[in-house]
């Protein structure tokens, strides 16, 4: 599993990237109410910056800034202990310093952090390896499998609603970057309706996914 001890399986930016716009996108699909989605993507959170988030709704957070120098993760989970912020951040590149200390995050609040730089590849400061810090539930869904996905969202969106499961070929296509369509986008969600259709479209002008959804 992914974490803090195991960076070897974590993508690197340029895959892990389109995972996380493809996730906010499903969970858009999933959900037209933002107040049930875990997963939003932000392509112009600042310049040259674009932010993934990962928001429970209960407590536990993660942020994920995308820059040309590379990529750093922030992440909280309410039942851990905060370690000592200067420590798990030790060699943090000074790129990713406004991220880390500055807003939002600062207010969220760090139970691990790391971060990718096309040279060092994922590192993280120095942490208590016999130590949870909520890595390995946050990060598992990163490693690059529709199939974790579709486990995830089946038991959280589609579970007791009777609506048909998510099918692996349809989120494997948000995967690879593919043009929604009506017809993907019905099966995956066929309780969307016109609106919800119209308020789709925008928010998928806001991602930066094709989609060609016609009449």
């Amino acid at each position: 599993m992914i974490s803090t001890k195991n960076l070897a399986a974590l993508p690197e930016p340029a895959a892990l990237q389109p995972i996380c716009r493809a996730m906010a996108v499903l969970d858009a699909i999933n959900s037209p109410d933002w107040e049930y989605r875990y997963h939003s993507y932000d392509p112009a959170w600042g310049e040259n910056e674009a932010v993934f988030q990962l928001n429970t709704g209960e407590g536990d957070e993660m942020l994920i800034l995308f820059r040309p120098e590379g990529c750093c993760i922030n992440g909280y989970v309410d039942t851990y202990a905060q370690p000592n912020k200067a420590e798990v951040t030790q060699g943090l590149p000074a790129a990713f310093e406004e991220f880390v200390f500055g807003e939002p995050v600062s207010s969220i609040g760090t139970t691990f952090c790391l971060w990718y730089t096309p040279a060092q590849g994922w590192q993280t400061g120095a942490i208590d390896k016999g130590a949870d810090d909520g890595s390995e539930e946050m990060l598992y869904l990163l490693d690059a499998r529709p199939e974790s996905y579709v486990e995830w969202a089946n038991e959280y969106f589609v579970e007791d609603t009777g609506r048909p499961l998510l099918d692996v070929a349809d989120v494997a296509r948000v995967y690879q970057g593919e043009a929604l369509t009506r017809d993907v986008v019905q099966r995956l969600n066929p309780e969307l309706e016109q609106e919800d259709l119209e308020q789709l479209a925008a928010e998928l002008q806001e991602i930066g996914y094709p989609y060609s959804f016609g009449k």
